[in-house]
């Protein structure tokens, strides 16, 4: 009997790959760039199933392309690269890989929170280029930490764990904002949930860790931004189109916020001509919420069994879209 084709979009952890060398005849992109959406579409015409990134648009077309895929398997988080609705319409289960990058992404969310709050890099940067020539008392001056208001938009299991760190560590009162309580954060961080207005205005760091959705796009605009404290420090790990980079760029320069943490844009890597790039009080981290060898490497195994199910007709380690069951391909 034939093994499965498997297309794999990028090179991922051997953790995950030596899963399905020895069930799938394999095929791995080589090359350091996605493959263009072209090249992907003639990949996939004969797989039986695709483990794919972010970067990867899986839209309707594509599968149209590929009638033997019975699953696609994305080495994240989140799916919006992915047209969920047209594959469960298709009979293709999806597949993601939550719950394993919690706590590597909230530390890397505090990293920034605490890195743009105390200009790190522009410190760094400024001692590097040599401009540092003696103890400067008046120089380089950040915010406080200890005693402070964290605002979390999105109480999810990042957002809790953020909180967590932040409650404990430092002292800080934890406010939230999300479409649902969530009652362990009020019970064990003492935790208080209020409406969007209301955070912004008392929050000295705001950390954005909700989904991207039409209700979410563009959320943070120079509307909100101005509702937000001259010291206030915005950090965002969740998805780069959630913040009008535009405003969040005049809010930066116009003093409406102190500084600002990020670890997505849009798009990723930004453009050269993103005013972001040439902001001091502006850190960009490559989108390494996740990178971690632990963390990355237990994605990678998720991601190889949500594969491996997906072509046995097994439910799914992490299942995106579960209804597709009575009526999967075969």
């Amino acid at each position: 009997m034939p093994k499965p084709r498997v297309f794999v979009t990028r090179r991922i952890p051997d953790a995950g790959l030596n899963k399905l060398r020895d069930v799938c005849e394999l095929e791995i992109w080589p090359e350091p760039l996605p493959p263009p959406y072209e090249v992907l579409v003639g990949k996939v015409r004969d797989c039986d199933g695709l483990l794919s990134l972010l970067t990867d648009r899986i839209d309707a077309a594509l599968m149209d392309a590929a009638p033997k895929l019975k699953v696609i398997s994305n080495y994240a988080v989140g799916y919006n690269n992915i047209d969920v609705a047209a594959a469960t319409a298709r009979g293709i289960c999806v597949g993601n890989t939550p719950g394993v990058l919690t706590d590597a992404t909230a530390d890397l969310a505090f990293c920034l929170l605490i890195a743009a709050a105390r200009r790190l890099v522009e410190g760094y940067l400024y001692t590097l280029s040599g401009q540092w020539k003696t103890w400067e008392p008046m120089g380089h001056l950040g915010q406080d930490l200890v005693g402070r208001t964290l605002g979390v938009v999105g109480m999810g299991r990042i957002g809790f764990a953020l909180a967590k760190r932040c409650r404990f560590g430092w002292d800080m009162r934890i406010l939230y904002h999300d479409v649902r309580p969530n009652e362990q954060a009020e019970r064990e961080l003492g935790a208080r949930r209020v409406d969007l207005d209301t955070l912004l205005a008392e929050a000295d760091f705001v950390s954005v860790h909700t989904d991207l959705n039409e209700t979410t796009r563009g959320m943070f605009n120079l509307e909100r931004f101005k509702k937000m404290k001259p010291t206030a420090v915005f950090v965002n790990t969740a998805r780069g189109p959630i913040v009008d980079e535009r405003a969040l760029a005049e809010a930066l320069q116009k003093g409406y916020i102190f500084a600002a943490g990020l670890d997505v844009t849009d798009p990723e890597p930004p453009l050269p001509d993103n005013p972001l790039l040439k902001l001091p009080n502006c850190i960009i981290a490559p989108h390494i919420a996740s990178a971690t060898f632990a963390t990355r490497n237990a994605m990678a195994e998720i991601a190889a069994d949500n594969l491996l199910a997906g072509l046995r007709g097994e439910p799914l380690r992490a299942w995106v879209n579960p209804e597709v069951a009575p009526h999967r391909r075969r």
